[in-house]
């Protein structure tokens, strides 16, 4: 069974940055597309960013020049930067993994269990 580990939330003040982490284990991200997902209180979930394996990225309107996905040397890591954090940020933070075409959440095979970013004076 695959398994993604996730890292690096928590709450941070306007502005701010944080950096999650995706560890997979089983299998590594050179062979499959990695997306980044979001789903607010109440909201539907929504696509933060995705790298597929061409090395394309694309990123959602909302995070867009803000946030930052790539891959580790090792290809087994994967990351989200996130600066200039706003409130609207706010969400529990999902690491994907799905075929080499996946773009979209519905895509994606194997999820993280989500860690929380809230940011908040």
């Amino acid at each position: 069974q695959v398994q993604l580990l996730e890292s690096g939330g928590g709450s941070v003040q306007p502005g701010g940055s944080l950096n999650l982490s995706c560890t997979a284990h089983e299998f590594t991200y050179s062979t499959y597309s990695l997306g980044w997902f979001r789903q607010a209180p109440g909201k539907e979930r929504e696509g933060v960013a995705v790298l597929n394996t061409n090395g394309h990225k694309n990123y959602g309107d909302s995070v867009k020049g803000r946030f930052t996905i790539s891959q580790g040397n090792s290809k087994n890591t994967a990351y989200l930067q996130m600066n200039s954090l706003k409130p609207d940020d706010t969400a529990m933070y999902y690491c994907a993994a799905g075929p080499v075409w996946a773009i979209q959440d519905r895509e994606f095979d194997y999820w993280g269990q989500g860690t929380q970013v809230t940011v908040s004076l």
